[in-house]
This record gives C-alpha cells, structure tokens and sequence, in this order.
C-alpha cells in the first residue's frame, strides 16, 4: 500500500489523482484508493483538511492531486442578499458546511435543513457538484466548542451562569 505523511511543496507533474467527497477530505486519517485503483493510506498531520488541487507527495516521491468528488448538494438561489444573509446566517447556527457562490449558497442534500431553508421563504433544488464550503473563521484547523469561553463572542457557553451562581469570591473555580 502506498502510504502518503506530507503535503507536496515541489511543482512536479501529479501524475496521480485522489478523487474524495467533503467528508473524507476533512479526514487526516485515511485508507482509500486514487484513480488508478493503486491503495493508498493517508497519515496527513491532524488540523487542517483538503482541498480540491492540493498537492500530496507519496513516500515513494511521486505526486498525487487531489479532486473534489461530485456529491449530492442542495443550492439556494436568491436574489434578495438579505434573505441569503439570513439562510446562511441560519445555515451556519446550525453547523452546516456551506459553499457561498455569487447569488447561492450550497450545501449537503439534507431534508431537513432544505425545509427550514424553504420555512424561510426561499428555494432549494438539487445539484450534483464538486462540494467546497467554506473554511469558517478559524483558518484551516477545526474550531472546537469548549466548557470555557476561550476567544470573545462564544455564544454557546450555556454553563457560564450556572457555573457563577456557584462560585463564591475567595474560592477556586470549577465543578463544586
């Protein structure tokens, strides 16, 4: 098996091709097949996920792009941009990767998340396309909800008032 720990730096011709849906390219951690049904496994350092056109470098030196995969999506299409606001707004309240195109947004056919877009007063129709939401404000790593609000604006820090109630001045903090 062909095994890959790095991310090319070089320009070198890929010769090889690494075709995986959204979900799998947020995976550091990998055992999959490129293009020419060669088995590969994939030892990426954690953090940051891949993107169609990123470079690999296998550990025998040759190169390998990868592909966005052709996926199952939903699109909104809307010409009002403060109803695109809004679903988007909605959309991300709700953890969903979303792909912003100029007039739609894109994300994972979803039921559910289609009829709440359409409760909101827009469209939603199936697409087949390459899915590449957007990285979020964090970069490349994983944004990650702790029990303390560690950067300003955490919204979902729902134990912060309970967790006052119960810490009195003088006395450590934490779980009584």
């Amino acid at each position: 098996m062909l095994t890959v720990t790095r991310r090319s730096e070089g320009n070198g011709a890929a010769l090889l091709t690494l075709c995986l849906p959204f979900e799998l390219r947020q995976k550091t951690r990998l055992r999959t097949v490129l293009g020419n049904g060669e088995e590969v496994g994939l030892f990426l350092p954690r953090g940051a996920g891949l993107r169609d056109g990123d470079r690999l470098e296998a550990d025998d030196g040759r190169i390998i792009v990868v592909v966005a995969a052709v996926e199952a999506l939903a699109e909104v299409r809307c010409a009002e941009p403060q109803l695109l606001a809004r679903i988007a707004y909605h959309l991300g309240n709700r953890h969903a990767p979303v792909e912003v195109g100029p007039g739609w947004l894109r994300f994972a056919a979803d039921d559910v998340l289609a009829a709440m877009v359409r409760g909101l007063g827009a469209d939603v129709h199936p697409v087949a396309a390459p899915f590449e939401p957007e990285r979020g404000a964090y970069g490349a790593g994983a944004h990650q909800h702790t029990g303390e609000a560690l950067h300003r604006g955490v919204i979902h820090d729902f134990a912060a008032p309970e967790r006052a109630a119960r810490e009195q001045p003088g006395e450590p903090a934490g779980p009584q």
